[in-house]
């Protein structure tokens, strides 16, 4: 139940994500080094106690904290990531 270091591919893939790209006003010209200058970002492998998810969990918060909770994201069962 530790948290892991996301890496700059991790990150290449989560920036994808459709909510995060909204969500830090990403473009196609933001690297995955500027994207780390603004968020916070924690990879888990999550284990669910009763039926449910095994798999990849990052949670994302920014720099700024706005009360707006986290994004959350899983690894779904065709590999791609979605909001949790």
């Amino acid at each position: 139940m530790k948290p892991y270091e996301v890496n700059s591919a991790e990150l290449q893939e989560i920036m994808t994500v459709q909510l995060v790209r909204e969500s830090w006003g990403l473009d196609e010209d933001t690297s995955p080094q500027d994207f780390a200058s603004m968020v916070y970002a924690a990879k888990f492998h999550f284990v669910s106690g009763s039926p449910g998810h095994v798999g990849d969990i990052f949670i994302l918060q920014g720099d700024v904290l706005t009360g707006d909770p986290p994004v959350v994201l899983y690894r779904a069962a065709n590999g791609k990531l979605r909001p949790a």
